[in-house]
């Protein structure tokens, strides 16, 4: 069985990660989501939910899963015995990152591959923290996130709203 990781903070998970999981499981005979439980960078929802939106993003695809980890991810690959890591990419920036990424791996253990799947063009310029910002000033996030991660967003920045970290004015109807 060939299995890929697909590892990532997914704060939160929008149609692009959906996109690449998607495309990510018909190369592989599983795939396993793989949130990050512990990212050096601030994240609006907890691990606990983070994990449950992806589960609910990629619940209709019986060959992909979804799972917590910490540490390296290529580390929790071989324990996975998986033998890819997937990472999309929308721009070059992406790449760079990546490329310094995916030689390090590498070095770490060969036997895990980098397999990069370039974003669909209706989500290359789709990223958590554009997803994020849209949500807190009141825009549209149809055709950005699964319905149920807007109705998440909304619930989050309205309950911060009225601890009063943000104007309820601009919240999302």
């Amino acid at each position: 069985m060939r299995i890929a990781i697909y590892p990532g903070t997914f704060d939160p998970f929008h149609n692009g990660h959906q996109d690449i999981a998607l495309r990510a499981a018909r190369l592989f005979d599983r795939l396993i989501v793989a949130v990050y439980e512990y990212p050096g960078k601030d994240v609006l929802f907890s691990t606990q939910e983070r994990l449950e939106i992806a589960q609910r993003a990629v619940a209709p695809f019986p060959n992909i899963d979804v799972e917590l980890f910490s540490g390296l991810a290529v580390e929790y690959a071989k324990a996975r015995k998986a033998c890819a890591l997937v990472r999309g990419l929308r721009a070059i920036s992406d790449f760079e990152y990546e490329f310094e990424i995916a030689h390090m791996n590498r070095r770490l253990n060969p036997e895990v591959e980098a397999v990069f799947l370039m974003t669909s063009l209706p989500y290359a310029f789709l990223r958590s923290s554009i997803v994020k910002e849209i949500a807190k000033l009141g825009g549209s996030l149809e055709g950005l996130v699964p319905d149920d991660v807007g109705e998440a967003l909304r619930r989050e920045y309205e309950a911060r709203a009225r601890a009063g970290g943000l104007p309820t004015s601009n919240l999302v109807p």
